[in-house]
């Protein structure tokens, strides 16, 4: 029992990469940093699109076999959905006004409102005002992260 939900924490952490770049380092030295595209769980194979190896070659698409792999390495900080909730719920402290939905990868403002990492979602004033928080959230976010 303990072991299936190790598992399903760990495929979990691996699906939350899904659409970063990521550096897979293979068992004989050599380097793929390219964006996570997909993978096998039965194999730990995995898909990489816009590749580039340690020389510099660039790949359109790359699959690496799961027994090849050594390392897997998150190179791009994940959107940090549960600080941009934090924030919202400073400007709208009503209770239930902000719920975060982890496994959708969104946010629920005043159940009409829709943010996720790429934008935000719904229309009037109240859509305006949650669009600004989340633009400055994202500027904020980038400069951190140079």
């Amino acid at each position: 029992m303990i072991n299936s939900a190790i598992t399903r924490r760990f495929f979990k952490e691996l699906a939350a990469m899904l659409g970063m770049h990521i550096n897979v380092i293979t068992v004989t030295g050599k380097q793929y940093i390219g964006k996570f595209e997909g993978y096998d769980d039965k194999s730990l194979s995995l898909c990489l699109s816009d590749v580039k190896d340690n020389e510099g070659k660039a790949y359109h698409k790359v699959f690496i076999y799961g027994h090849n792999i050594a390392e897997v390495i998150e190179v791009e900080q994940p959107f940090n959905l549960k600080a941009l909730a934090e924030r919202l719920e400073k400007v709208f402290p009503q209770k239930g006004a902000v719920k975060i939905l982890e496994e959708a990868g969104m946010i629920l403002v005043f159940n009409k409102i829709k943010v996720t990492e790429k934008g935000v979602e719904g229309e009037g004033p109240l859509a305006e005002r949650v669009k600004r928080i989340y633009e400055e959230f994202v500027e904020e976010s980038k400069k951190q992260s140079k």
